[in-house]
């Protein structure tokens, strides 16, 4: 089954996503995140997307930590969701940027108190002498917020994706996979089918 362009990138998106949702047996929201350092070298991790929208694919993190710090540097990222269960692609190329303190501040206070906790006890990305070391810094922080709310340390927010590239790729018989790309032209975007 070939794939049918919508105008929009989002809605084929949104489409294929919810579809994940109710076939993936685990975080469905789970993409590859690669970033570049200074020098060109790449890296990659798996990340959990927690908002899509015609602004972007958001996520969260530590600033800090070696994604924080190299987003912040290059301000570029791509992305991809793989559906195993589906045997679909999406990959996503575009600009990041830094959310809203008070968007990011509203997904921190959804998060579970744990996770929160957690937020301020690790120096994600740095050596670590052992987990008793981060325990311990978790000890510490869960008793300097008592039982209060627990605020969003400042080294801890959110990347908004622009896409300026996507990519939707569903697989077919004999490796003659259907592949479409959309990419961004001013306020819209183009559309073209490649070879698999």
């Amino acid at each position: 089954m070939s794939i049918t362009p919508t105008r929009d990138p989002l809605e084929l998106f949104e489409a294929w996503f919810a579809a994940a949702r109710k076939s993936e047996p685990a975080e469905a929201n789970a993409m590859a995140l690669a970033t570049v350092d200074a020098a060109g070298r790449p890296s990659l991790r798996m990340v959990l997307l927690k908002g899509a929208d015609a602004q972007g694919f958001v996520f969260y993190t530590n600033y800090e930590s070696r994604k924080g710090r190299e987003l912040l540097a290059t301000q570029r990222a791509a992305l991809c969701f793989h559906w195993k269960s589906l045997k679909r692609q999406i990959r996503i190329e575009g600009a990041a940027a830094p959310v809203a303190d008070d968007e990011a501040d509203a997904y921190f206070a959804s998060r579970d108190r744990g996770s929160q906790v957690g937020a301020w006890a690790s120096l994600q990305s740095r050596p670590m002498e052992g987990k008793l070391q981060l325990m311990g810094r978790v000890a510490k922080f869960a008793a300097q917020f008592g039982v209060g709310a627990v605020p969003r340390p400042p080294h801890w927010s959110g990347f908004r994706i622009v896409p300026e590239r996507i990519e939707f790729w569903q697989d077919a018989r004999f490796r003659l996979h259907d592949r479409l790309v959309y990419e961004r032209v001013g306020e819209g975007w183009t559309t073209q089918t490649l070879y698999p």
